[in-house]
C-alpha cells in the first residue's frame, strides 16, 4: 500500500502519520510538499492535522488552494482513499470533498485532550478493523472543530451511515458533557457517500502505539491496509 502525506506550510502531524504507516505498518510513505501538482502511484492519501498556512482567514481557507489541491481532489474522485485529520479534515470541507462546516469551539478555546469516540459503522475502509459501538480513546486538538450541517444533509448522512464516529463517554452514551466542542449530534468524523473519503477531528496518530499511550487509533490505519488487501486479492 503506497501512502501519500501532503505537507503544507504549518503542517505538523506530518511526521506522526508517517510513523504510524511507515515503522508501524511498514507501508511505503511520501511526502508530498503543496506546491506538487501530480501525485505519484498511490492507493491513499493523508491529509494531517497542523495549522496550513497558520489558519489565517479560517483553518483550510487558503490550503484549499494549493496546487496540490487539485491532484487530490482528482484521486479521491477516481476513488482513491483519502483520510483527513483535524486540520486535514477543515482542508476536506473547504474544498468540497465533504459536507459542512467546521466552526469555533463552543467554549471558543482551543481544546487539547483525550476524548472518548464511539464507532458508528464498522462497513468501511477506514473502520473494518473495529467492533460497531466500539469505544475509542483518542485525542483531539483544535479550535474549530464544532461540526455544523444543514438538517436536510444531517439527515441524509444519517440515512445513509457517512456519520463513522460520535463523541460519546467512557461508557459509550452520547451527552453534552461528552461533546468537546459543541459539534451537531456528536458528530467526530465522517465519510463521504462513496466512502473513499474520511474527515474525523480525532487524531488516529496520535493514539496508534501503546508505548505512546494507547493504540485505538491505529484501527484506522490497520483497516484501510486491510482493505486494500482485500483489493489485491480480487484483482
Amino acid at each position: 500500500m503506497r501512502i501519500g502525506i501532503i505537507v503544507f506550510p504549518g503542517s505538523n502531524c506530518d511526521h506522526d502519520c508517517r510513523f504510524v504507516t511507515q515503522n508501524l505498518l511498514g507501508e511505503p510513505t511520501f511526502s508530498i510538499w503543496h506546491k506538487e501538482t501530480k501525485l505519484p502511484p498511490l492507493d491513499v492519501v493523508i491529509i494531517p492535522g497542523g495549522f496550513s498556512y497558520g489558519d489565517y482567514l479560517r483553518p483550510g481557507a487558503i490550503a484549499r488552494f494549493s496546487p496540490v489541491m487539485d491532484a487530490v481532489i482528482d484521486f479521491a474522485k477516481k476513488g482513491g482513499y483519502v483520510l483527513g485529520i483535524c486540520n486535514g479534515f477543515q482542508i476536506l470541507v473547504e474544498v468540497g470533498l465533504l459536507p459542512g462546516a467546521l466552526l469555533r469551539n463552543r467554549s471558543m478555546k482551543f481544546i487539547c485532550k483525550t476524548v472518548s469516540v464511539r464507532v458508528e459503522n464498522n462497513q468501511t475502509a477506514f473502520t473494518s478493523q473495529y467492533q460497531l459501538g466500539q469505544v475509542l480513546s483518542i485525542p483531539i486538538a483544535h479550535a474549530e472543530g464544532n461540526y455544523f450541517i444543514d438538517s436536510s444533509s444531517l439527515k441524509d448522512l444519517n440515512k445513509k451511515n457517512q456519520i463513522l464516529f460520535r463523541y460519546v463517554t467512557e461508557a459509550g452514551e452520547t451527552s453534552e458533557s461528552a461533546n468537546p466542542n459543541g459539534s451537531l449530534e456528536h458528530v467526530a468524523g465522517l465519510c463521504n457517500e462513496a466512502g473513499n473519503i474520511l474527515g474525523m477531528m480525532p487524531h488516529p496518530e496520535r493514539a496508534s502505539d501503546l508505548l505512546l499511550g494507547g493504540d485505538d487509533g491505529i484501527g484506522v490505519f490497520h483497516s484501510l491496509q486491510a482493505t486494500r488487501t482485500g483489493l489485491n486479492e480480487k484483482s
